[in-house]
């Protein structure tokens, strides 16, 4: 199952899994939303205000690392995480393709069961 998007990114099951398996995970989430609503920070920065240890929190930032939903850039001693915009664009294609398929097999099952 691929589609093309606005960007004409391929949205495929095997290049989405890890995406979604990165976002599966409270703490991940919850990361992505203080990125997306602060912008980049340090690990240091991230583990204020949590119950989570820097070393929890950088083992979390690896797996979205990995996944392709953060990257890390280097300023003096410290990294800076940031939010790869495109992969939250590659979560949402996905999700607005399985919505459009769920919307026809409702549409179908409806005639169905009309007739």
């Amino acid at each position: 199952m691929s589609t093309r998007g606005s960007s004409n990114a391929r949205v495929e099951p095997e290049v989405s899994a890890p995406l979604f398996a990165a976002l599966g995970d409270e703490i991940r989430l919850r990361l992505v939303s203080r990125v997306c609503d602060d912008g980049p920070m340090s690990i240091t920065r991230l583990t204020v205000g949590s119950n989570v240890t820097r070393q929890a929190i950088t083992k979390h930032l690896r797996v979205m690392k990995k996944a392709g939903l953060m990257r890390s850039t280097r300023h003096g001693r410290e990294s800076v995480w940031q939010l790869d915009q495109q992969r939250l664009e590659d979560a949402r294609r996905y999700l607005d393709l399985i919505s459009r398929q769920w919307d026809s097999a409702l549409g179908r099952l409806r005639e169905f069961v009309e007739d």
